[in-house]
Parts: structure tokens; C-alpha cells; sequence
């Protein structure tokens, strides 16, 4: 998987931790990302889906009701978050490829709370994998890399770059994933 410790440092651009990287290295780094976090959950059961985890650092600045400002995630809420978001990556970096800039956002999140089993987990994660290699399928060749208009929070990337800010959010919430599964673990041993 690709090591996000220089951009976390900001010894490094993302632009720069990206610059040789080709779709098909996408490719390859999104079946890592998803084989991971696949992994992640392969021992849980359906109880581990809804387990409320002790997380006294929850705090979402971008929840829409105050009462969810301090909740700590579910499994079914993270893995239908991080999900949502790296789609909106490949898809804002699918048309960016194409030589299309646009603004707003391109995500959708299914509603976490719908989500009570790990065989729905793991079709959310799987489902995700489709659509973001199916993205890539879109890309033409060859792509517009020269199209870099700014990013999220960042200074201008490319398609490239683009489509790696949703792994680097997947990287950022593996340890969310296997603390929850740590926490449900000892929960059903006990």
C-alpha cells in the first residue's frame, strides 16, 4: 500500500507522493486498500457491525445533527464513510482525467444505519471496489494530467492526486476499523 507517512508529516506533496504513479497503479492500490480492509473484518460478526465503541476522541465536525457531534462510530458507520469518500475522489478524478473540472462534491453516503450485518459490510467494501476501478475505466488515454485545478484543502492536483485523496482517507481510518473490531472482539469473548 502506499505510505502516506511523508504527506501525514508534510514532509511531502501529495502531488509529489504522487508523481509517478499511473492508473493502473490506482488500479492496484485500490484492491490493496479494499483487500485491507476486507482483512480487517474478516473475523467480526453481525454483533461487530452495530457495537458501539468506547472512542473518547470521536468528535465529527461535519455531523448535520449536534446529538452525532461526539459519537463514537459504528463499524457500518465508518465503513459506509470511507466508502462514500473515496468514490467521490474517483469520481471527481474520472471526470478531472477526461479534461472536465467541476465544482461541488460527487458523493453519496448510504445511510450507516441501514447497514446491520458484516455480509453488508463486506458487499458495501466490494461494491466500492467495482465502482472505483470501474472510474478508471473511464479514463481516456491518454489522460488530462495536465489538468490541476485546486483540491480539497491542498494545492492543485491532477487526476493522479486527486483519486488518491480517497485512499489516503481510507489509510486514515484503518485504525478506526481495527480498534472497533479489537473493542467487539473482547465484547463476545467476555
Amino acid at each position: 500500500m502506499l505510505d502516506f507517512t511523508t504527506l501525514r508529516n508534510k514532509t511531502t506533496t501529495l502531488s509529489q507522493l504522487t508523481e509517478s504513479l499511473t492508473a493502473d497503479d490506482l488500479r492496484d492500490l485500490t484492491n490493496e486498500m479494499i483487500d485491507r480492509m476486507v482483512d480487517l473484518i474478516t473475523d467480526s460478526d453481525d454483533a461487530a457491525v452495530t457495537f458501539q465503541p468506547a472512542d473518547p476522541n470521536a468528535y465529527d465536525a461535519y455531523a448535520t445533527d449536534s446529538a452525532d457531534v461526539h459519537l463514537s462510530w459504528t463499524l457500518a458507520h465508518v465503513i459506509v464513510h470511507v466508502t462514500a469518500s473515496a468514490e467521490e475522489s474517483a469520481f471527481l478524478a474520472a471526470e478531472m482525467a477526461r479534461g472536465v473540472v467541476r465544482d461541488g462534491r460527487s458523493r453519496y453516503e448510504i445511510p450507516w444505519q441501514t447497514i446491520t450485518t458484516i455480509a453488508q459490510c463486506r458487499a458495501r467494501l466490494e461494491e466500492s471496489r467495482r465502482m472505483r476501478l470501474a472510474c478508471l475505466d473511464v479514463w481516456p488515454e491518454p489522460a488530462h494530467l495536465d489538468l490541476t485545478p485546486p483540491g480539497p484543502g491542498v494545492r492543485p492536483i491532477n487526476a493522479i492526486a486527486r483519486f488518491v485523496l480517497g485512499l489516503y482517507h481510507d489509510a486514515n481510518h484503518l485504525e478506526q476499523i481495527a480498534e472497533i473490531v479489537r473493542q467487539a472482539a473482547a465484547v463476545r469473548a467476555a
